[in-house]
């Protein structure tokens, strides 16, 4: 994206055919934003898909937007690109004949979320039942097969707070920031939940960013201002889908967990190796991440200082560590690098998902 409003690309291949918008499912995107509470590029991003879509849809944006659920995250520090990942499926029934299992995509919104449940166990029990009906959308049965789950929940502002105290109603958070990381947790708990991960007696409101030991391996999860439901995209594999596309997961014990991330790469059948190669950069189509400075102010027993900077907000600084951490081993800087990983991986790291085309003949042998 040349700006947070930057839908060429995407327009270029809609008046060309090469899209179909009534099979877009969902949009993934990092722009340039600071990924806090007042990060409006994310709103305008949202704005200008809707009325692009709407164009080719005999719909309103505000009913599009009901159902494509448009996922941003704002920050792209260091040297993370702005850019966009379209996710769209077609009506092509897979060959019978074909029994690899091929990348799975579903997406569902809830019903919008009464403010005063953001951020408890209400909260995370309607996350999973949203994540229930998007698997449900893909065709996935099996939780195992899931390898990342989008979620971008609302959160509280100032004035959605006073609201609620107005009408007697009780305040979950005391302030936007803490309501967008209670949002998270929640998020992250219901996908736990819907997964199995979690048993959902576990899930109490006092567990939010308390009990780090409860989390999911392939949540993740964003919360702004600009949704008032909870939108959610199921990426898995499934033998039902047909096509050239794969993914997989693993989760960061830390932020410098190289191994996991050179891990995921060799797991697509990528060529051992520092980076990817250029020639099978080719085959990458998307990289997600999550990531969360650790709480503890170390890692692996070195202070760090991204807890106590009243310059950059710890979130930037994480943003920045990883994705340059992970643009090192793709040779790829167009990457959805997410901070605020509250539950979603083990507790100081988070996850990393990529998609990718299948491997050639020649290099499918080194798949794990």
């Amino acid at each position: 994206m040349a700006h947070p409003g930057d839908l060429s690309a995407l327009a270029t291949l809609l008046a060309a055919g090469e899209v179909q918008a009534q099979e877009v499912v969902a949009v993934i995107g990092k722009t340039e934003g600071n990924g806090g509470v007042n990060d409006f590029t994310r709103g305008y991003f949202t704005d200008r898909l809707m009325n692009l879509l709407a164009s080719y849809l005999n719909e309103a944006p505000e009913e599009i937007a009901r159902k494509v659920p448009c996922i941003l995250s704002g920050g792209t520090e260091g040297v993370l690109s702005p850019h966009y990942t379209v996710l769209c499926r077609s009506a092509a029934k897979a060959a019978t004949s074909e029994s690899k299992p091929a990348l799975a995509i579903g997406a569902s919104c809830s019903i919008d979320m009464p403010f005063e449940l953001v951020g408890t166990r209400g909260h995370a029990q309607m996350v999973a039942e949203t994540v229930r009906a998007a698997m449900e959308d893909a065709g996935i049965t099996d939780p195992a097969d899931l390898h990342f789950v989008q979620v971008k929940a609302p959160c509280l502002t100032s004035d959605r707070i006073e609201a609620l105290r107005a009408e007697g109603k009780t305040v979950p958070a005391p302030n936007a920031s803490v309501s967008m990381a209670r949002a998270r947790a929640a998020g992250a708990l219901g996908v736990a939940m819907a997964t199995g991960e979690i048993p959902s007696e576990q899930v109490c409101d006092d567990s939010f960013l308390a009990d780090f030991n409860l989390y999911s391996t392939c949540a993740s999860i964003s919360s702004g201002v600009e949704v008032l439901c909870n939108e959610v995209v199921v990426l898995g594999m499934s033998p039902a889908w047909s096509g050239p596309l794969r993914i997989a997961h693993r989760a960061m014990q830390d932020a410098i967990d190289l191994p996991s991330v050179r891990g995921v790469f060799s797991d697509l059948g990528f060529a051992e190796g520092a980076q990817v190669a250029e020639a099978e950069r080719a085959r990458l189509r998307a990289i997600f991440v999550k990531c969360e400075p650790d709480q503890s102010g170390q890692i692996h027993g070195a202070r760090h200082t991204m807890l106590n900077d009243t310059d950059i907000d710890p979130q930037r600084h994480i943003r920045g560590a990883v994705g340059g951490l992970v643009a090192g081993v793709a040779g790829e800087t167009r990457i959805f690098v997410s901070g605020g990983a509250e539950h979603q991986g083990p507790f100081g790291g988070g996850l990393i998902a990529v998609i990718a085309e299948t491997a050639t003949r020649q290099t499918e042998g080194q798949d794990r």
